[in-house]
């Protein structure tokens, strides 16, 4: 087995939602960074992603956590929250509270924990000043639960305010696209002491597709959102992680 051995847990953002590959499938950063990484290191590494969309911080740690190190990982990445925030009633410091379990667990294990925030999508967003000013304040929590921590890795795309401008997301305007999350990738990446693609960083602008607008983005995406938080359902329900198992990644051929 390679020495390295990469698990992902969290939501959309970790499973690769907005970067959707020709065949239907997600990829996504986290998938990106163990492409990088065996291309960096030379060597291969082992990868399971156990993120599903949808998902609650709490329940990213009730539900993924324990499975993840059951895989007995050399490095684990975590982000959560994102779907918390957008709920107004949400006590972000029990958010918070959540970071402090996984590294509890991974302190416990001896797995190294790699830390992201997500992207900030509340420029282009309905009730984006209150998105904007609640991401803030996780962003901020989180930062200041690990001030005495310097030994976890950190990836933090909130700040990142290139990353924010629109031409990175998705149609939902809620999910990074291939852009996106290339960009998140290379930052990982150098969190961890490699050289990322430099291309990973901006990639050129995709084509400028008719994206709704209007009455229509909020026919397509805002009233589907609405619809499942009136009926208490998610879009991860019934759904499987997409590498529950390690997968081995190879370096690619020069």
């Amino acid at each position: 087995m390679a020495s390295v051995r990469y698990v992902a847990i969290g939501d959309s953002f970790t499973e690769g939602v907005g970067d959707e590959l020709p065949d239907g499938r997600v990829r996504g950063w986290a998938d990106l960074v163990a492409e990088g990484w065996a291309d960096a290191s030379g060597d291969p590494i082992q990868y399971a992603n156990l993120a599903i969309r949808g998902k609650l911080v709490w329940p990213i740690v009730e539900q993924q956590l324990e499975p993840a190190l059951a895989l007995k990982p050399t490095h684990l990445s975590f982000n959560g929250g994102g779907n918390d925030m957008l709920r107004p009633r949400t006590s972000l410091s029990h958010v918070v509270d959540a970071f402090s379990r996984v590294l509890e667990r991974c302190d416990e294990e001896g797995v190294q924990l790699i830390v992201l925030s997500g992207a900030n999508p509340s420029g282009q967003l309905p009730m984006g000043r209150m998105i904007q000013r609640r991401g803030d304040l996780l962003s901020l929590g989180v930062v200041q639960r690990l001030s005495d921590r310097p030994d976890v890795i950190r990836a933090l795309n909130w700040p990142d305010r290139e990353l924010s401008t629109p031409g990175y997301w998705s149609d939902d305007r809620l999910h990074m696209n291939a852009r996106g999350h290339h960009r998140v990738a290379a930052r990982v990446l150098d969190a961890l002491g490699h050289e990322p693609p430099a291309a990973w960083w901006s990639l050129p602008s995709l084509a400028d597709a008719a994206s709704p607008r209007g009455a229509a983005y909020y026919r397509e995406h805002v009233g589907p959102w609405v619809r499942r938080r009136l009926t208490g359902t998610s879009s991860g329900d019934n759904r499987d992680p997409k590498h529950p198992v390690w997968a081995t990644i190879e370096p690619s051929v020069v």
